[in-house]
């Protein structure tokens, strides 16, 4: 099992980053309890089958009624036996509950409160409502990325609630766990989305600071300004991705290209960029993404298809290190890091809401009486 065996996660149950970061937890080995709602929640997407909800994997789910004292009464017995307790509502919400940091430390003075938000616990922007394009936004992160003379192009919603949100999160939690071992104290973990795109950015804000970035998109060594730091289309209509910063890499790449012999601008002539980029896209032209496979078979030139989502399963590099895996007909990334010793294994398929409810309640100690009576008054139970 993974090294964060014998670590009791309680999860409130939310979208985007804090089931990330549940997840990530739980695929390292954390035993992971999910607190559902006992109503349907409007988060503004499309129902599906919980298998489908990859985030949720490995879990177990108890559905309560938070608004209910008794069901408040059943979150603080669950934390009171637990290492630590992660939510990703807006600030004052877990307060307003009778849930906050004050109320679950007094009843468990060891756990770790890891507390996800967009824009943190304070500040003039923390009450509001926000998504990913938002975070990264405010981070500087978003006016970075887009080709020149374009908008500004979203990432997907990859560096605000997952990157820089769930799994700073996670990284969070596991480091007061790490503290709370050596003083015996919980503390509370505040992950914000912006701080976190904010870090993603360090190397890039240290580039701007000596002058070798541009506030320009597009113009850049690693936001397609550099010819050999972009994708090209190949003679079939599909991508082949350069990374060839390196001289010695670069050097490859024009050889692989049949470019070597060619009067060509210098690579780190900017001016000569324009010229550069229309050359290789004429080269990348002449071949399949196939052949060029094979052309660059062995080479250092840094260079990778761009797989789509159907494709990635079945590459031989990701097929032969198991990097994704499919359950109940659903393929999904694989645990990741890997360990030498306590190797990660995926947890239970995802489930419906509430479905580990009377398990999970007699396994924190509720006698078979008290769950009836819980499920009777509709304080648990799947809704």
């Amino acid at each position: 099992m993974g090294p964060l065996k014998g670590l009791r996660i309680i999860e409130m149950a939310g979208i985007g980053p804090a089931p990330f970061c549940g997840m990530l937890l739980s695929d390292m080995g954390a035993e992971v309890i999910r607190v559902d709602r006992r109503e349907k929640a409007d988060l503004g997407l499309p129902g599906k089958e919980p298998k489908f909800d990859v985030l949720h994997r490995g879990r177990k789910s108890v559905a309560v009624d938070v608004k209910s004292d008794a069901g408040r009464d059943v979150v603080r017995k669950l934390v009171a036996k637990g290492d630590a307790l992660i939510e990703g509502f807006r600030p004052g919400v877990m307060e307003r509950l009778g849930l906050g940091p004050d109320d679950l430390l007094a009843v468990n003075p060891r756990l770790v409160f890891g507390r996800m938000t967009g824009f943190g616990q304070d500040g003039p922007m923390a009450p509001r409502a926000g998504h990913d394009i938002n975070y990264i936004a405010l981070a500087g992160v978003l006016h970075t990325i887009g080709r020149k003379g374009e908008a500004p192009m979203p990432p997907l919603n990859l560096v605000g609630d997952f990157g820089g949100g769930g799994m700073l999160l996670g990284f969070g939690v596991v480091c007061a766990l790490l503290e709370a071992q050596r003083s015996g104290k919980g503390q509370v973990v505040d992950a914000a989305m912006v701080d976190g795109a904010a870090t993603l950015m360090s190397a890039i804000y240290g580039f701007r600071a000596q002058g070798t970035w541009k506030d320009e998109r597009g113009v850049n060594v690693l936001d397609t300004g550099a010819p050999y730091y972009n994708v090209y289309e190949t003679r079939d209509g599909k991508w082949v991705s350069i990374g060839s910063i390196e001289k010695r890499f670069y050097e490859d790449l024009l050889s692989r290209l049949g470019l070597a012999g060619e009067k060509l601008p210098a690579q780190h002539d900017e001016s000569g960029w324009p010229k550069l980029a229309q050359r290789f896209a004429e080269a990348f032209r002449t071949k399949t993404r196939a052949e060029w496979e094979k052309v660059f078979e062995g080479s250092d030139a840094c260079f990778a298809p761009v797989l789509s989502m159907g494709e990635v399963a079945a590459y031989p590099h990701n097929a032969q290190r198991k990097a994704f895996v499919s359950r109940d007909g659903v393929v999904q990334p694989a645990p990741a890091p890997r360990f030498s010793r306590t190797q990660p294994e995926m947890g239970a398929v995802p489930q419906e809401p509430g479905v580990d409810t009377d398990a999970v309640l007699a396994e924190f100690g509720f006698a078979a009486g008290e769950i009836a009576d819980l499920r009777k008054r509709g304080i648990v139970g799947p809704a």
